[in-house]
């Protein structure tokens, strides 16, 4: 049986963070013997972890100003206060400070995993949680394995690098018969006003693009479009979204969720599902809405090609910018037809989604990795 770890930040409302706690509970127990490490606990995710999953948290929750105190540390230091541990592989599940902390694993015989979801396209953004370029490299060279979300981060991580250790690609771990399980479930929330329903899922951040979908509602309410978008999420960006909603009288037309542990319900009983990110690794919430059959419209970020097809098969992708999000909306607002083309569309799409497959293809790394 293998010993494995699996260390993140947390284990907070993001999809990551979602798609391990998937991983891991999935896994099985006849071969893998299994711990999570969060260096920050109070995470929303820890309540839906199995409960033979060892877990633990460095800290009790986030410390201000972390990622500068971590710096003073070298990755050994960081290592010996933050794993108290052997294992026999041990995974850094996302990039930067997990990466760099399992990076400094001294274990003669312990494999060490690292895990991309997002793509970063510059060295300078790479390397933000390490004390310097140098010491990125450094520490991403020392994984035995590199697993990449998806190609396009798998290209945008191997370009800035010039990687030339193991990297490939997996993709996230979704439970889509629970997911379809819960989407049946009452909602009463959503308003039965004769709307389209438009649905956003994620941390309210400016990464997820949140001001410009709002801009384009309000643009899409000055011409008399009958739509109402809900946006499932919390986050620091929630006060600046408020006031822009109130400033422009989108009251009637944008409502925010907060955050729930069962989104599908929702998402399922939306129109469409929009994705304004500026970027991503593998969209999990764009995988859930493919899942339960719900439209997808997307700016074109990591993964977004691959789930939806090169030429919009399943899906609809435009171009990262707030006008071509605008007009691709528009456009499915005008064709009520294509909007049911891609629903039954979104339905074929969601059903690739397997979680056994996915989870079987991890445990075969990790076994094909070895270690004592």
């Amino acid at each position: 049986m293998k010993k494995v770890l699996f260390l993140i930040h947390d284990l907070g409302q993001g999809g990551a963070e979602k798609v391990l706690v998937n991983l891991v509970n999935n896994m099985d127990r006849s071969k893998f013997d299994i711990s999570v490490t969060v260096l920050f606990g109070g995470g929303v995710n820890e309540q839906f972890l199995a409960p033979d999953i060892h877990f633990r948290a460095v800290f009790p929750k986030e410390v201000p100003g972390n990622s500068k105190l971590m710096k003073l540390l070298t990755p050994t230091q960081l290592h010996r206060m933050c794993v108290k541990e052997h294992y026999d592989i041990e995974v850094s599940y996302l990039e930067g400070p997990s990466a760099r902390i399992i990076s400094g694993c001294q274990g003669a015989t312990t494999k060490l995993v690292s895990w991309i979801h997002v793509e970063q396209h510059t060295i300078e953004r790479l390397a933000g949680s390490f004390r310097n370029q140098r010491e990125a490299r450094e520490c991403y060279n020392r994984f035995d394995q590199t697993v990449c979300v998806s190609q396009y981060v798998y290209d945008d991580f191997c370009r800035i690098l010039n990687f030339q250790k193991p990297c490939r690609v997996l993709y996230n771990t979704v439970e889509s018969e629970k997911i379809l399980a819960k989407a049946n479930d009452a909602v009463s929330e959503l308003m039965n006003d004769g709307k389209i329903r438009l649905m956003a899922v994620g941390t309210l951040k400016e990464s997820k693009g949140y001001m410009r979908l709002l801009s384009i509602i309000k643009r899409l309410q000055d011409k008399n479009y009958p739509v109402h978008l809900y946006i499932l999420g919390i986050g620091p960006l929630q006060p600046e979204m408020e006031r822009y909603i109130q400033t422009n009288n989108l009251q009637g037309a944008v409502t925010l969720l907060g955050y729930q542990t069962n989104p599908y319900k929702y998402v399922a009983k939306c129109d469409l599902f929009v994705c304004a990110s500026y970027a991503e690794g593998f969209s999990t919430a764009a995988t859930e809405a493919l899942i339960v059959g719900t439209p997808v419209c997307t700016v074109e970020v990591s993964g977004m090609k691959e789930m939806l097809g090169e030429n919009n098969e399943y899906g609809l992708v435009v171009e990262n910018n707030e006008e071509a999000l605008y007009q691709g909306i528009k456009k499915l607002l005008d064709a009520p037809e294509l909007l049911k083309h891609y629903k039954k569309k979104a339905e074929e799409r969601g059903k690739m989604f397997s979680t056994e497959k996915t989870v079987r293809v991890v445990e075969v790394m990790l076994i094909s990795l070895g270690g004592q």
